[in-house]
């Protein structure tokens, strides 16, 4: 793994494929991700979002050169993040603790407690966090990625399966979190979710990069057909053009 010399970039892709047998999940992809971004990932199932997510976080097997910036503290929240069959509060001190294990332990238990006040779950704290709502458990995962103080969280469909009240929860979470300088790589099929949060949007078709625009530039593309049909569908500001 090599460092990162780019001034602002926490981490660089160059030309980076990977294979899973005979197909081709991600094909010489270029992209880098800069300090301060909230980037969404759109595209069809098996365009290559989540292996970019997967490549980016440094847990998949890859051709090409992945580069990060020294010191870099990163994490993700997967789509069906696992939670084991015990309290709220120690799901967070387990996470904390395989984290970084020589953090005493009452440090430990604080970090845990503040995040899940930091996601409004501390009245939960001892709740099996099997027996949370889908909502709950999201948020869960959100303040179990949060408490290990990450400079880049990525995050896999963060609020694919949750009612519009528990997507409304998640999506105010992530706006404070960027707030808060943290830097976000997500991604999503809701075109108006990335439109409310992103900065930055990238379409990825068959393992590729087609698009790669702030999001400004991005929602102007689409509205004017410039785009791949997919991205039109219904999103909102497509609508009587």
């Amino acid at each position: 793994m090599a460092v990162i010399r780019m001034a602002g970039a926490l981490v660089d892709l160059d030309d980076v494929s990977v294979r899973f047998g005979a197909q081709r999940a991600l094909d010489g992809v270029d992209f880098t991700v800069r300090r301060g971004e909230v980037v969404a990932l759109v595209g069809a199932n098996g365009s290559g979002k989540t292996t970019l997510l997967r490549v980016l976080h440094g847990v998949i097997a890859h051709a090409g050169e992945r580069r990060i910036a020294p010191g870099l503290r990163h994490a993700m929240v997967y789509q069906r993040p696992f939670l084991l069959h015990l309290s709220a509060l120690r799901n967070l001190q387990i996470g904390l603790w395989l984290a970084d294990r020589a953090a005493a332990a009452a440090d430990r238990r604080e970090r845990a407690r503040a995040a899940l006040a930091r996601v409004g779950l501390e009245a939960l704290a001892s709740r099996s966090a099997r027996a949370l709502s889908g909502g709950e458990q999201q948020r869960l995962a959100l303040a179990r990625g949060w408490a290990t103080r990450p400079e880049l969280l990525l995050l896999d469909e963060p609020t694919s399966s949750l009612d519009p009240a528990a997507r409304r929860d998640v999506e105010a979470l992530l706006a404070a979190f960027a707030a808060d300088g943290m830097t976000l790589v997500f991604s999503t099929h809701d075109l108006a979710q990335a439109r409310r949060l992103a900065t930055r949007i990238v379409h990825l078709e068959g393992g590729r990069i087609d698009a790669d625009l702030s999001a400004t530039d991005f929602i102007r593309a689409a509205s004017e057909g410039r785009l791949d049909p997919f991205l039109l569908g219904d999103a909102p500001w497509s609508r009587n053009r």
